[in-house]
C-alpha cells in the first residue's frame, strides 16, 4: 500500500507550510506492507537504536547477573527527561558498578523535567552527565563493557570493542549489512547508525514480533531478550521518555500495547506485537514538531488507535500556535492518505481528508526488494 503523509501548519483560515513525512510499515521478514515514496532513504536511526543497542547486555546474560529490574532495563533503553526518579535509576546502576557519573562519555545538557530543571539552575554544582537524556543506554555501556572484561575508559568510540558489538547487533536486527552501515557521531558521542527507514521498520517488527512470543525459527535466546527489553518499555512508558512526551504518551494510552520509541530530527518507531509489525516515521525535515501529528495520525490511519486513544493524544495530534502575546493561533495537523487519493490540501484550513487508509493486514505482503539492502558507502552524517 503507497501513502502520503505530511503535517499541515495551519493558521486561521490558511494552511501558511507543511512538514513532509516518510513512513514505513514491515514485518519481521523483511516484507514492505505499506510506504510511502521513499522508505529506502537513509536517515540516523539515533535513540530510536537504544532497544537494539542494549540487546547484548541482556542476550548474553549480564542483566540477569546484575539482577536489573524492568524500570533498570526501561532506563537503558530511554531518552529521559532527566526527572530525579530518572536520575535515580542511573545513579543505582552506577553505584552497582562501582562507577561514578564521571565515566559517562554522554556529556551535560539541560534537563526537560521542570522540577529537575529548577534544581540545576538553583544550584549549578548539581550539573553532571546523569542528566543527559542518553545516561541510561551509557550505563548499560558501561555495564556492558565491565561484563565483558573491555576497558571502560574510551567506550564510546566506534573502534572499542563494545561499539563495533552495537554495530553488528543492530544490523543484524534490521536485516542489513553491518559493512554497509553509515556511521556518524551522536549527540552523546557514541556511533549512530545510518540505515534505511525500511530496515528500521524491520527491526521494530522483529521487537514486536518477540513480544508478542517470538518468531517461529527465530533464535531462542535473542528473541527471549527482545522480548524481555520489548516488555520492560512497555511496562515501565515513563521511564522510557517522560510526562507529556510523545512515545510515553503512545504507551500509557494503548496500555503497554504497542512500544515506542523517538528519535532526534524528526523520527519516531513502533512495534505493534499483536500485528508484528515494525513502523517507522520520519519528519523528512528534522522538526520535532512535526511528528506527534503525523504519528497520531498515521497510527489512528492503520488502526493502531481506535478514535478514543487518537482523541486522548489530543496535545500531540493537534498541537497548538501561539503567538507572542500567548494567544492560539493556529495548530499541527496530521494528514495520511493512500497515494491513489487526490491531491492533499487546498489552503483552506478546511477538511483535507482523502481515501482512508485500510488498516493494517494481518498476513504478510509482498517482499520489498530494498527493504534490507545495503545503505551505499557515504560521508559520516552530521550532528545537528
Amino acid at each position: 500500500m503507497r501513502l502520503q503523509a505530511q503535517v499541515l501548519v495551519v493558521r486561521g483560515a490558511i494552511a501558511e507550510s507543511r512538514h513532509r513525512v516518510q513512513c514505513a510499515v514491515a514485518d519481521g521478514a523483511g516484507s514492505l506492507l505499506a510506504a510511502t515514496d521513499d522508505p529506502n532513504r537513509i536517515t540516523s536511526f539515533r535513540s530510536a537504536a537504544k532497544p537494539f543497542q542494549l540487546l547484548p547486555l541482556v542476550e548474553r546474560g549480564h542483566a540477569d547477573a546484575l539482577h536489573v529490574s524492568d524500570a533498570e532495563l526501561a532506563i537503558m533503553a530511554a531518552s529521559h527527561s532527566g526527572s530525579r526518579a530518572h536520575l535515580a535509576l542511573v545513579s543505582g546502576l552506577l553505584e552497582r558498578l562501582g562507577l561514578t557519573p564521571a565515566h559517562l562519555a554522554c556529556g551535560y545538557h539541560e534537563p526537560m523535567d521542570a522540577e529537575s530543571l529548577e534544581d540545576v539552575r538553583r544550584d549549578p554544582a548539581r550539573r553532571s552527565p546523569l542528566y543527559n537524556n542518553c545516561s541510561g543506554k551509557h550505563a548499560g555501556m558501561l555495564a556492558l563493557a565491565k561484563a565483558e572484561g573491555w576497558p571502560v575508559e574510551g567506550y564510546e568510540r566506534a573502534d572499542h570493542p563494545l561499539q563495533q558489538l552495537m554495530l553488528r547487533t543492530v544490523a543484524e536486527c534490521c536485516g542489513v549489512s553491518a559493512d554497509g552501515v553509515r556511521l556518524g557521531v551522536d549527540g552523546c558521542s557514541v556511533p549512530v547508525f545510518g540505515l534505511p527507514l525500511a530496515a528500521m521498520a524491520v527491526g521494530y517488527a522483529r521487537l514486536a514480533e518477540a513480544v508478542r512470543g517470538g518468531r517461529p525459527g527465530a533464535e531462542g535466546a535473542r528473541s527471549r531478550a527482545l522480548q524481555r527489553i520489548g516488555r520492560a518499555m512497555a511496562a515501565e512508558p515513563m521511564t522510557v521518555e517522560g510526562n507529556g512526551r510523545l512515545a510515553t504518551d503512545l504507551m500509557l494510552v494503548t496500555r503497554g500495547r504497542i512500544v515506542a520509541k523517538s528519535g532526534a530530527e524528526g523520527l519516531l518507531l513502533v512495534a505493534v506485537p499483536d500485528h508484528a509489525r515494525g513502523i517507522a516515521i520520519k519528519c523528512e525535515d528534522g522538526a520535532m514538531r512535526a511528528i506527534g501529528p503525523a504519528a497520531v495520525e498515521l497510527l489512528r490511519s492503520l488502526g493502531v488507535l481506535v478514535s478514543e486513544q487518537a482523541e486522548a493524544l489530543h496535545a500531540h495530534r493537534r498541537p497548538p500556535l501561539t503567538n507572542a502575546a500567548g494567544h492560539t493561533v493556529g495548530w499541527l495537523e496530521g494528514d495520511v492518505e493512500s497515494a491513489a487519493s487526490a491531491p492533499a490540501g487546498d489552503g483552506s484550513g478546511g477538511s483535507r481528508s482523502g481515501p482512508r487508509v485500510a488498516p493494517l493486514p494481518g498476513g504478510p505482503g509482498a517482499p520489498a526488494k530494498d527493504a534490507g539492502r545495503d545503505p551505499a558507502p557515504g560521508a559520516p552524517l552530521e550532528e545537528p
